[in-house]
C-alpha cells in the first residue's frame, strides 16, 4: 500500500501543556503526517475520549495514543493502568511522550505495558525530528488493531 492510499491514522494527543500541544500540532502539519489528531487535556478527559462519554460521545478510536505523564486530575501512569486493564482498548497502543528522566516513570511506563517512553526533546527542530521518526515508523510501517 503506498504512503498516499494509507488510511488516516488517528491520534490521541493526551497533553495539558498548551505549547506542547502547540509543537505537537505544529511538528505533524511540519511532517506532512497524514492523520487526525485529536487533544485531550487531562487523564480524565482521555478516559471520557476513549470511553465515548459525554462531550466525546461520537469519538473516534484512537489507532495510538500519544501521552504525558504529569497531568491533573488523572495521570498518565493511572491513564495507562485503566486503558490495559480495559479489554475493549487494551490493544491500542500507547507511547509515553513527557519530560520525564525518572527511571521509575520509564520502568512503570514499561511494565504498565506501554509501547514506548520517549523524552520530549528541546527545541522545535529536534522535537520535529521526533516526530518525523514517530512517522516514519508508527505511521508507515506498524500495522494497527482493527478498530471497533
Amino acid at each position: 500500500m503506498s504512503p498516499n492510499s494509507a488510511p488516516e491514522v488517528q491520534i490521541l494527543l493526551v497533553e495539558d501543556s498548551e505549547p506542547d500541544i502547540l509543537l505537537t500540532e505544529e511538528a505533524f502539519a511540519e511532517a506532512r503526517v497524514r492523520n487526525q489528531l485529536h487533544v485531550v487535556r487531562d487523564g480524565e478527559e482521555a478516559l471520557q475520549f476513549l470511553r465515548r462519554q459525554g462531550e466525546h460521545a461520537r469519538a473516534p478510536r484512537p489507532d495510538v495514543i500519544l501521552m504525558d505523564i504529569n497531568m491533573p486530575r488523572k495521570n498518565g501512569l493511572e491513564v495507562l493502568e485503566e486503558v490495559k486493564a480495559d479489554p475493549e482498548l487494551r490493544t491500542i497502543p500507547i507511547l509515553i511522550l513527557t519530560t520525564s528522566q525518572a527511571e521509575e516513570d520509564v520502568r512503570r511506563s514499561y511494565a504498565g505495558h506501554a509501547s514506548g517512553y520517549v523524552v520530549k526533546p528541546v527545541g522545535f527542530e529536534n522535537f520535529l525530528q521526533a516526530i518525523r521518526a514517530f512517522e516514519e515508523f508508527w505511521l508507515t510501517f506498524v500495522r494497527f488493531p482493527p478498530r471497533a
